[in-house]
C-alpha cells in the first residue's frame, strides 16, 4: 500500500522526459500536505502486518480458500476508543475464509485476541479486560440471505463492490466485547470486605436523620 502511494506521488510529479512537471514551491506544499495525512491512516499502515490488505474482496478470497493474520493497534479503531480509557496495546487477529460446500454457504472465520483497557466500575482503575472472539460469520449479499444461515452463524452484508475492510470487521466484534458495567476481577472481594462504621450507618439509616432533627 505505501509503495502504490509513493509510486503515485512521483508519477504526479514527473513529466515524460523525467523533469518536474510542477514547480518546487506547489511541489513543496504538496509533499508536505501528504505527509500531514491523518495519524490514524498511517498507524494503519504501519502497524498491520504487510501480508494483509486494507480492503478484500470477499467473494474472490472465499473462492481461493484464502487467511490472514495480522495485528492492528487500538488506536485505529476510533470507534472502540470511547469505551477504553486509553489506546495503548495491539489486538492479534486471524481471518479465515471459506465455504461450507455442504450448505453452501461462504463465510469468514474470525478469531481475535486482545486485553482493552477499561475503567473498573468499583474501583475506577484501569484494568485490562481480556477478549477471546471466535466467531463464524456468513457472507450474505442481502439482508433476506440472513434467515438461511445456519444458528451458529452470525450475518456479516457484503457491500455491492464485495469489498470488505479488515479494520471495521475486527473493531465491531470488539464493540461488542466490551460489557456494559466493566468491573475488575477481584473488585467483589473489596466490596465483601469492607464494613461500614457505626457513624456510617447512623448517617444512613433514616431514623437516625429524624432522631437529629427531633433533638433540634
Amino acid at each position: 500500500m505505501e509503495a502504490r502511494i509513493r509510486r503515485g506521488i512521483m508519477a504526479h510529479y514527473t513529466g515524460r522526459a523525467g523533469q518536474s512537471a510542477v514547480p518546487w514551491e506547489a511541489r513543496q506544499s504538496h509533499e508536505w500536505s501528504c505527509l500531514t495525512w491523518p495519524l490514524q491512516v498511517f498507524n494503519i499502515l504501519r502497524l498491520m502486518s504487510a501480508n494483509v490488505p486494507e480492503m478484500l474482496d470477499a467473494w474472490r478470497m472465499v473462492a481461493a480458500r484464502r487467511r490472514f493474520d495480522g495485528r492492528i493497534p487500538l488506536s485505529a479503531m476510533t470507534r472502540l476508543q470511547g469505551s477504553l480509557v486509553d489506546t495503548e496495546g495491539e489486538c492479534v487477529y486471524s481471518l479465515q475464509f471459506d465455504e461450507d460446500t455442504l450448505l453452501k454457504v461462504a463465510y469468514v472465520e474470525l478469531s481475535i485476541d486482545v486485553e482493552l483497557p477499561l475503567a473498573c466500575q468499583r474501583s475506577l482503575q484501569r484494568f485490562l479486560y481480556p477478549v477471546h472472539v471466535r466467531q463464524r460469520l456468513g457472507l450474505i449479499r442481502d439482508e433476506a440471505d440472513e434467515a438461511a444461515l445456519p444458528a451458529d452463524y452470525e450475518a456479516l452484508l457484503v457491500p455491492e463492490d464485495g469489498m470488505l475492510r479488515v479494520v471495521d470487521m475486527v473493531e465491531d466484534e470488539l464493540v461488542l466485547s466490551v460489557p456494559v458495567v466493566p468491573m475488575a476481577p477481584g473488585s467483589e472481594v473489596i466490596d465483601a470486605e469492607w464494613v461500614p462504621t457505626q457513624e456510617e450507618q447512623d448517617k444512613a439509616s433514616p431514623f437516625a436523620a429524624l432522631a437529629a432533627l427531633k433533638k433540634q
